[in-house]
């Protein structure tokens, strides 16, 4: 999401108690359609269509990359955006000849991609499926702290809730491939899930990997920089310099911007955790610049820098 998301914690140390280091304040907390205009979000936002191969396709609309894979045996959709954007989106998949959802697969619980959920679980061969830990998350009401403004996102209805949950990994055999989805541990949440089709070779790796700016990490429930960086490493080790990878939000990329983008972070957290230890607030680490080579191609970094702090002083630091 273009530089959105996070949650909220009450206070946090590096673990050994060497370096204190207090936990930004949560933000005025508002609803998903308060935080929507904030950001200039219309569900009258036209839905564009980009065709990677035959039945496989990515949806552009409000909120994250819907990939859809359709063929004999039926159709799958990665992420499903808002429940209000289902009309113009079933329309853009008609275009493609197709008119209904077998199996739609979760990246993680978040309302940008899994609000669509509450329209499609509605049909009855409509089968949602996502990690464990997303699923837990959808059960009870949280609150995601954006910097700016944290978001309340209440407990999804039953009818919206995943029907089918995995733990780490998980296959389906649809349309002459094997779709993996794949789980390498928190990281963007507590529950991502990377889809990879394998007859494609290519990846929907959710908001992992945002390919429109700095990542967002849900430090508040559960989410790491440090997990983004295990995860995206997993999921490298899965493809070739030929694959495909599309993020949760942004262009379809390449095995390349994936991996510069896996570099990148790294480094930024080299910077990070010197200045942590040297027991640099918030502000201090900010000001030092440490995303200061990157900031022109990703734009403002604030959230960003937020949220991995939190979560570098929320756990050990080696």
């Amino acid at each position: 999401m273009k530089k959105l998301f996070i949650s909220f914690l009450s206070q946090c140390v590096v673990a050994g108690a060497a370096y204190a280091h207090s936990v930004p304040e949560r933000p005025q907390v508002v609803s998903v359609n308060d935080m929507l205009g904030s950001v200039g979000w219309g569900f009258d936002t036209p839905v564009k269509t980009e065709k990677l191969g035959e039945g496989f396709y990515v949806l552009f609309g409000v909120g994250g990359n819907i990939a859809v894979s359709s063929g004999p045996d039926g159709v799958l959709v990665v992420d499903d955006q808002f429940p209000e954007m289902w009309p113009s989106l079933w329309k853009a998949m008609e275009l493609q000849g197709d008119s209904g959802i077998d199996f739609v697969i979760n990246t993680h619980w978040h309302f940008d991609h899994a609000d669509g959920n509450q329209a499609l679980g509605q049909k009855d061969n409509t089968w949602i499926v996502s990690q464990a830990n997303s699923r837990a998350m959808m059960l009870d009401d949280h609150v995601i702290n954006l910097v700016g403004a944290a978001v309340a996102q209440p407990a999804y209805p039953e009818h919206a809730l995943p029907s089918i949950t995995f733990d780490t990994a998980m296959q389906f055999h649809l349309n002459g491939e094997k779709i993996d989805l794949l789980h390498a541990g928190p990281a963007h949440t507590t529950g991502d899930t990377a889809v990879i089709f394998r007859g494609r070779n290519a990846v929907h790796l959710g908001d992992v990997y945002n390919n429109s700016g700095y990542p967002f990490i849900d430090a508040g429930n559960g989410g790491s920089l440090d997990g983004v960086i295990a995860f995206c490493e997993s999921v490298l080790a899965e493809l070739d310099e030929t694959s495909t990878v599309i993020p949760g939000h942004g262009p379809v990329a390449t095995y390349a911007d994936l991996a510069s983008y896996v570099a990148m972070l790294k480094d930024i957290r080299k910077e990070m955790v010197a200045l942590i230890k040297e027991g640099k607030s918030l502000d201090e680490i900010i000001q030092a610049g440490v995303t200061s080579p990157w900031d022109e191609k990703m734009g403002n970094p604030a959230q960003f820098i937020n949220r991995s702090y939190t979560s570098l002083t929320t756990n050990y630091l080696p």
